[in-house]
């Protein structure tokens, strides 16, 4: 009788991390600034004076946007008219 190993730790998070990035992929900081229509130096800025809530992942030295969390902060930012851009500052 053959008994099945248990998964490592670094089996399961790379499943997680595989499947959650098929969902929601992820971009670097000049892909995000590209989607964003910014430049890469503007969200560098952002992300070292915390301007704006715009979450990011570290991993490692590398620095990674969810598309979704990209898609939450342009639609926090998007009015029908001027006046509503005001009472929303």
């Amino acid at each position: 009788m053959r008994v099945a190993t248990p998964p490592t730790a670094a089996s399961v998070a790379a499943t997680l991390a595989s499947a959650s990035t098929q969902d929601d992929p992820t971009y670097d900081t000049r892909e995000a600034a590209a989607y964003l229509d910014l430049k890469p130096a503007t969200l560098e800025v952002w992300r070292s004076t915390g301007r704006y809530e715009l979450p990011f992942e570290k991993r490692g030295r590398s620095v990674r946007y969810r598309k979704s969390a990209l898609d939450r902060f342009l639609a926090k930012r998007t009015y029908t008219s001027t006046g509503g851009y005001e009472t929303a500052r």
